[in-house]
């Protein structure tokens, strides 16, 4: 659904053209749209903590009335998040504070304690109107909505995360409420509080985004969790997603007039969309100070190497979560071992290193906590047939989506066809040398968080444990120690999951 660079270019002319052709305006707003920037490692020429802040600053410098909004995951999975469970993060965005906060599905990686004690952390506000604590009261801290003056015009600003968290992330006894209902509902009430412009800031898959957007009850969608750069507006409702990491930063301004039209005041708006490409930018330097500081804490402890890798390794999310990778193998091979199983299963999506790694590279503890930066632990399963065929249909169903369930394994030859219909996807499936019996039980090696049902895997929380996470091993200290015992590693695609 999104739109090529040239259409892009395009809606932002016709939206230039647009404001350009208004006479007189009213009240002019700019929201600054951040998204998904949750680590500080590898930052490289483009985005990062320090070069937003230089944005945010320009912009609150240059224009009256500034709305730096962040549409959710923050806390994880950044290298040191594993060792202060999102702290730092928190420290940054004090730095440049937010004007609205969203939480995304990476606030509740280290379960709902965590969580509440980063959002007292948090010097700025937060919203999410369909996220309630276990008894239906609101969460500390965080508000449902706010309503905000601009010369004569209220803004409503409403905030929602989605429901997915549930499955991706570990909320606990949290409640999220379905973000689409809630937001029809929050409007209404924000309508009863006279807003003239309605703004949606949302942690929110694309379909949530679209039906919000297709509703044409909302003005603005300001959006996280595609991580990709997307606009759009049909003259009536404008939606924006920033690319992660800052790398791309969306700013919308709105131009807005009022006028009086038989007697009734009238609310006309058009919005223009700027892009700022972060690596023109230079990083703000109290933050970039900062990061300094944290990065080395991280060197003294992880720039160590633990092996070379002899092939080339793809850590980049559309390899991960789109087909089997190099890396995927040496994770699952690395659990399997550990725990000796026969098979294994892990996600895609919980790969996060989003980089390349040539044939000859010596790997380091840096490297592989950067990969598998969750603090996930192996776990041993007994399943039969019938539930690794479950799990394997369940992870390729949403692959035309780029879903994080995609399936990484060991032990396992996988035939599937992604156009047929979700559920029949699979044709073929051989353990070892023999095809997958449906009756026999096999020892399967996984993460705790798929062992919980994450990411959709209900089908393992019924499976009988053989070995829990808290008599197991960190899966990153699995995958360094089979490094390690190997010296030199050489992953390969080799049809372990694929189509005919």
């Amino acid at each position: 659904m999104g739109k090529s660079i040239d259409a892009l270019a395009a809606s932002v002319a016709v939206a230039l053209f647009l404001v350009a052709s208004v006479a007189a305006d009213a009240a002019e707003i700019t929201f600054v749209l951040v998204n998904d920037i949750d680590t500080i490692e590898h930052a490289g020429e483009r985005g990062g903590f320090a070069r937003l802040a230089t944005v945010v600053k320009a912009e609150r410098a240059a224009r009256k009335n500034v709305v730096f909004v962040h549409a959710g995951d923050s806390l994880s999975p950044s290298l040191l998040s594993g060792l202060d469970k999102g702290a730092h993060i928190v420290d940054l965005l004090n730095m440049t504070p937010p004007d609205v906060f969203v939480p995304g599905n990476h606030e509740f990686d280290f379960g709902k304690d965590v969580f509440l004690t980063r959002l007292a952390e948090m010097k700025f506000p937060k919203y999410a109107a369909n996220l309630r604590l276990a008894d239906g009261t609101q969460v500390p801290g965080v508000g449902d909505s706010r309503l905000m003056e601009v010369d004569g015009v209220k803004i409503g600003i409403l905030g929602v995360t989605s429901a997915d968290a549930r499955e991706k992330s570990s909320p606990g006894d949290l409640v999220i409420e379905d973000a689409v209902k809630t937001a029809f509902a929050e409007r209404r009430r924000l309508k009863e509080k006279g807003a003239d412009i309605f703004v949606v800031v949302g942690h929110l898959s694309r379909g949530e985004d679209l039906a919000l957007y297709r509703s044409g009850a909302f003005d603005l969608i300001l959006s996280g969790d595609d991580h990709d750069l997307y606009l759009q507006y049909d003259g009536r409702t404008a939606i924006a997603e920033s690319r992660h990491n800052a790398r791309f930063v969306t700013a919308v301004d709105l131009d807005v007039t009022v006028s009086q039209r038989g007697g009734r005041r009238r609310i006309d708006w058009r919005p223009n969309f700027r892009i700022v490409d972060t690596a023109g930018v230079a990083p703000d330097a109290a933050v970039a100070a900062r990061i300094a500081e944290y990065e080395k804490r991280l060197s003294e402890e992880l720039d160590v190497a633990i092996g070379t890798t002899a092939s080339d390794l793809d850590s980049r999310r559309a390899a991960v979560r789109g087909g089997e990778a190099a890396i995927g193998n040496l994770i699952a091979d690395a659990m399997r071992e550990a725990v000796a199983a026969d098979i294994a299963i892990t996600n895609g999506g919980g790969i996060r290193g989003d980089r390349v790694y040539q044939a000859g590279t010596p790997l380091t503890r840096r490297d592989i906590l950067s990969e598998l930066p969750f603090g996930n632990h192996t776990v041993l399963l007994e399943v039969t047939g019938k539930t690794v065929k479950a799990a394997l249909e369940h992870g390729v169903a949403r692959i035309e989506e780029g879903s994080g369930r995609f399936p990484q394994v060991s032990g396992l030859r996988v035939a599937f066809d992604p156009a047929k219909p979700q559920g029949s996807r699979i044709s073929d499936v051989v353990v070892g040398e023999e095809p997958l019996d449906p009756e026999r039980t096999y020892r399967l090696a996984t993460n705790d968080f798929l062992a919980r049902g994450g990411d959709g895997y209900r089908m393992l929380k019924r499976a009988k444990p053989v070995l829990g996470p808290r008599h197991s091993g960190l899966l990153a200290n699995a995958v360094m120690a089979y490094i390690r015992d190997k010296g030199e590693i050489s992953p390969k695609i080799e049809k372990r999951i694929y189509t005919p």
